[in-house]
């Protein structure tokens, strides 16, 4: 198919990441090029002192360690809220690397602290093993809230692709399990529904970057079974939930031609329904991970709704 790609991204297409997941050999290799996209991105230079420091947190039971990074701003003086970042790649992809330059740009620019999670990867580790790690950096968030200078009452949770994913599924258990309490959930490019019956996902077989192959791989690995069976928890697809009330105000973001957009867009349509304040945005001309470019006006206009949205979720104090 031909897709009507914003002009300023289209120029890119070739320089990104060809991601195609087919078999264990394949997701190496894509494993391999994502680590090089530090050689492509441009670094960010905070204006204000950030600092960032890698440490482990107690991992879920009878599992290793979480690592972490804790991205703090050197300047603050009384507690800021706090954000739980879960990096995306498909629950097979991706490490603290990944969302580097724009995690010190979200802590300069919002003066919050942000602890990003380093789960563990299917299929080696499939379900719920990642959802797990993610929900024990959580609970160590709000355990060490003081140290870390975070206000407890100001707790977030943030993601891509299937960070966004992980991050429903986490808002889901931290409602069920009685905590902690979570003030906001910001859901980019969400993978949310193992089915893969929507019409994008259906109709999306070669878009750039992620396409519906790519998802059967990926669901496939994480759920350790042929994705779209009867029994899927709703902590590994958070579209199986039936019950979405209260769960915390939600900012969700789609891209045009995106398998997952559908899933998103329903998800945040439940959510609203759920009686959840709920904030959609889709973005045209857009595909999935197209915000890497980051020169296009489109682009910038996604980073800055996602700053704006964590400012408000987030009541980060503009004094």
């Amino acid at each position: 198919m031909t897709y009507a790609i914003d002009p300023e991204l289209v120029p890119w297409l070739d320089m990104l990441p060809a991601v195609t997941l087919t078999d264990h050999e394949s997701l190496l290799a894509a494993r391999s090029s994502l680590a090089e996209l530090g050689n492509i991105l441009p670094a960010y230079e905070p204006v204000n002192p950030v600092d960032v420091r890698d440490t482990a947190v107690p991992g879920p039971s009878d599992a290793p360690e979480v690592p972490v990074r804790v991205y703090s701003p050197g300047d603050r003086t009384d507690a800021v809220p706090g954000l739980l970042y879960i990096h995306g790649g498909g629950f097979v992809m991706g490490d603290l690397d990944m969302f580097d330059a724009q995690l010190v740009r979200l802590v300069d620019e919002l003066g919050i602290v942000i602890v990003s999670v380093d789960y563990r990867l299917a299929p080696e580790h499939p379900f719920p093993a990642p959802v797990e790690d993610c929900y024990a950096a959580l609970i160590w968030v709000e355990a060490k809230a003081a140290e870390l200078g975070i206000d407890p009452a100001r707790i977030g949770v943030a993601g891509e692709s299937a960070g966004g994913g992980l991050s429903a599924a986490v808002a889901l258990l931290a409602r069920d399990r009685g905590g902690p309490t979570l003030c906001f959930q910001y859901l980019g490019i969400p993978e949310l529904d193992d089915r893969l019956d929507t019409p994008s996902m259906q109709a999306y077989t070669d878009t750039p970057v992620w396409n519906r192959p790519n998802a059967v791989f990926s669901w496939t690995s994480y759920l350790g079974t042929t994705p779209g069976g009867a029994d899927v928890s709703p902590y590994a697809a958070p579209a199986r939930a039936t019950d979405l009330a209260g769960l915390p105000p939600a900012f969700v973001t789609t891209c045009q031609f995106d398998p997952l957009r559908d899933e998103g867009i329903q998800y945040a349509q439940r959510l609203a329904h759920a009686g959840v304040q709920t904030e959609l945005r889709h973005y045209p001309g857009t595909f999935h991970g197209s915000g890497m470019v980051e020169t296009a006006a489109i682009s910038r206009r996604m980073f800055a709704d996602e700053a704006d949205a964590l400012r408000r979720g987030l009541r980060v104090s503009t004094g």
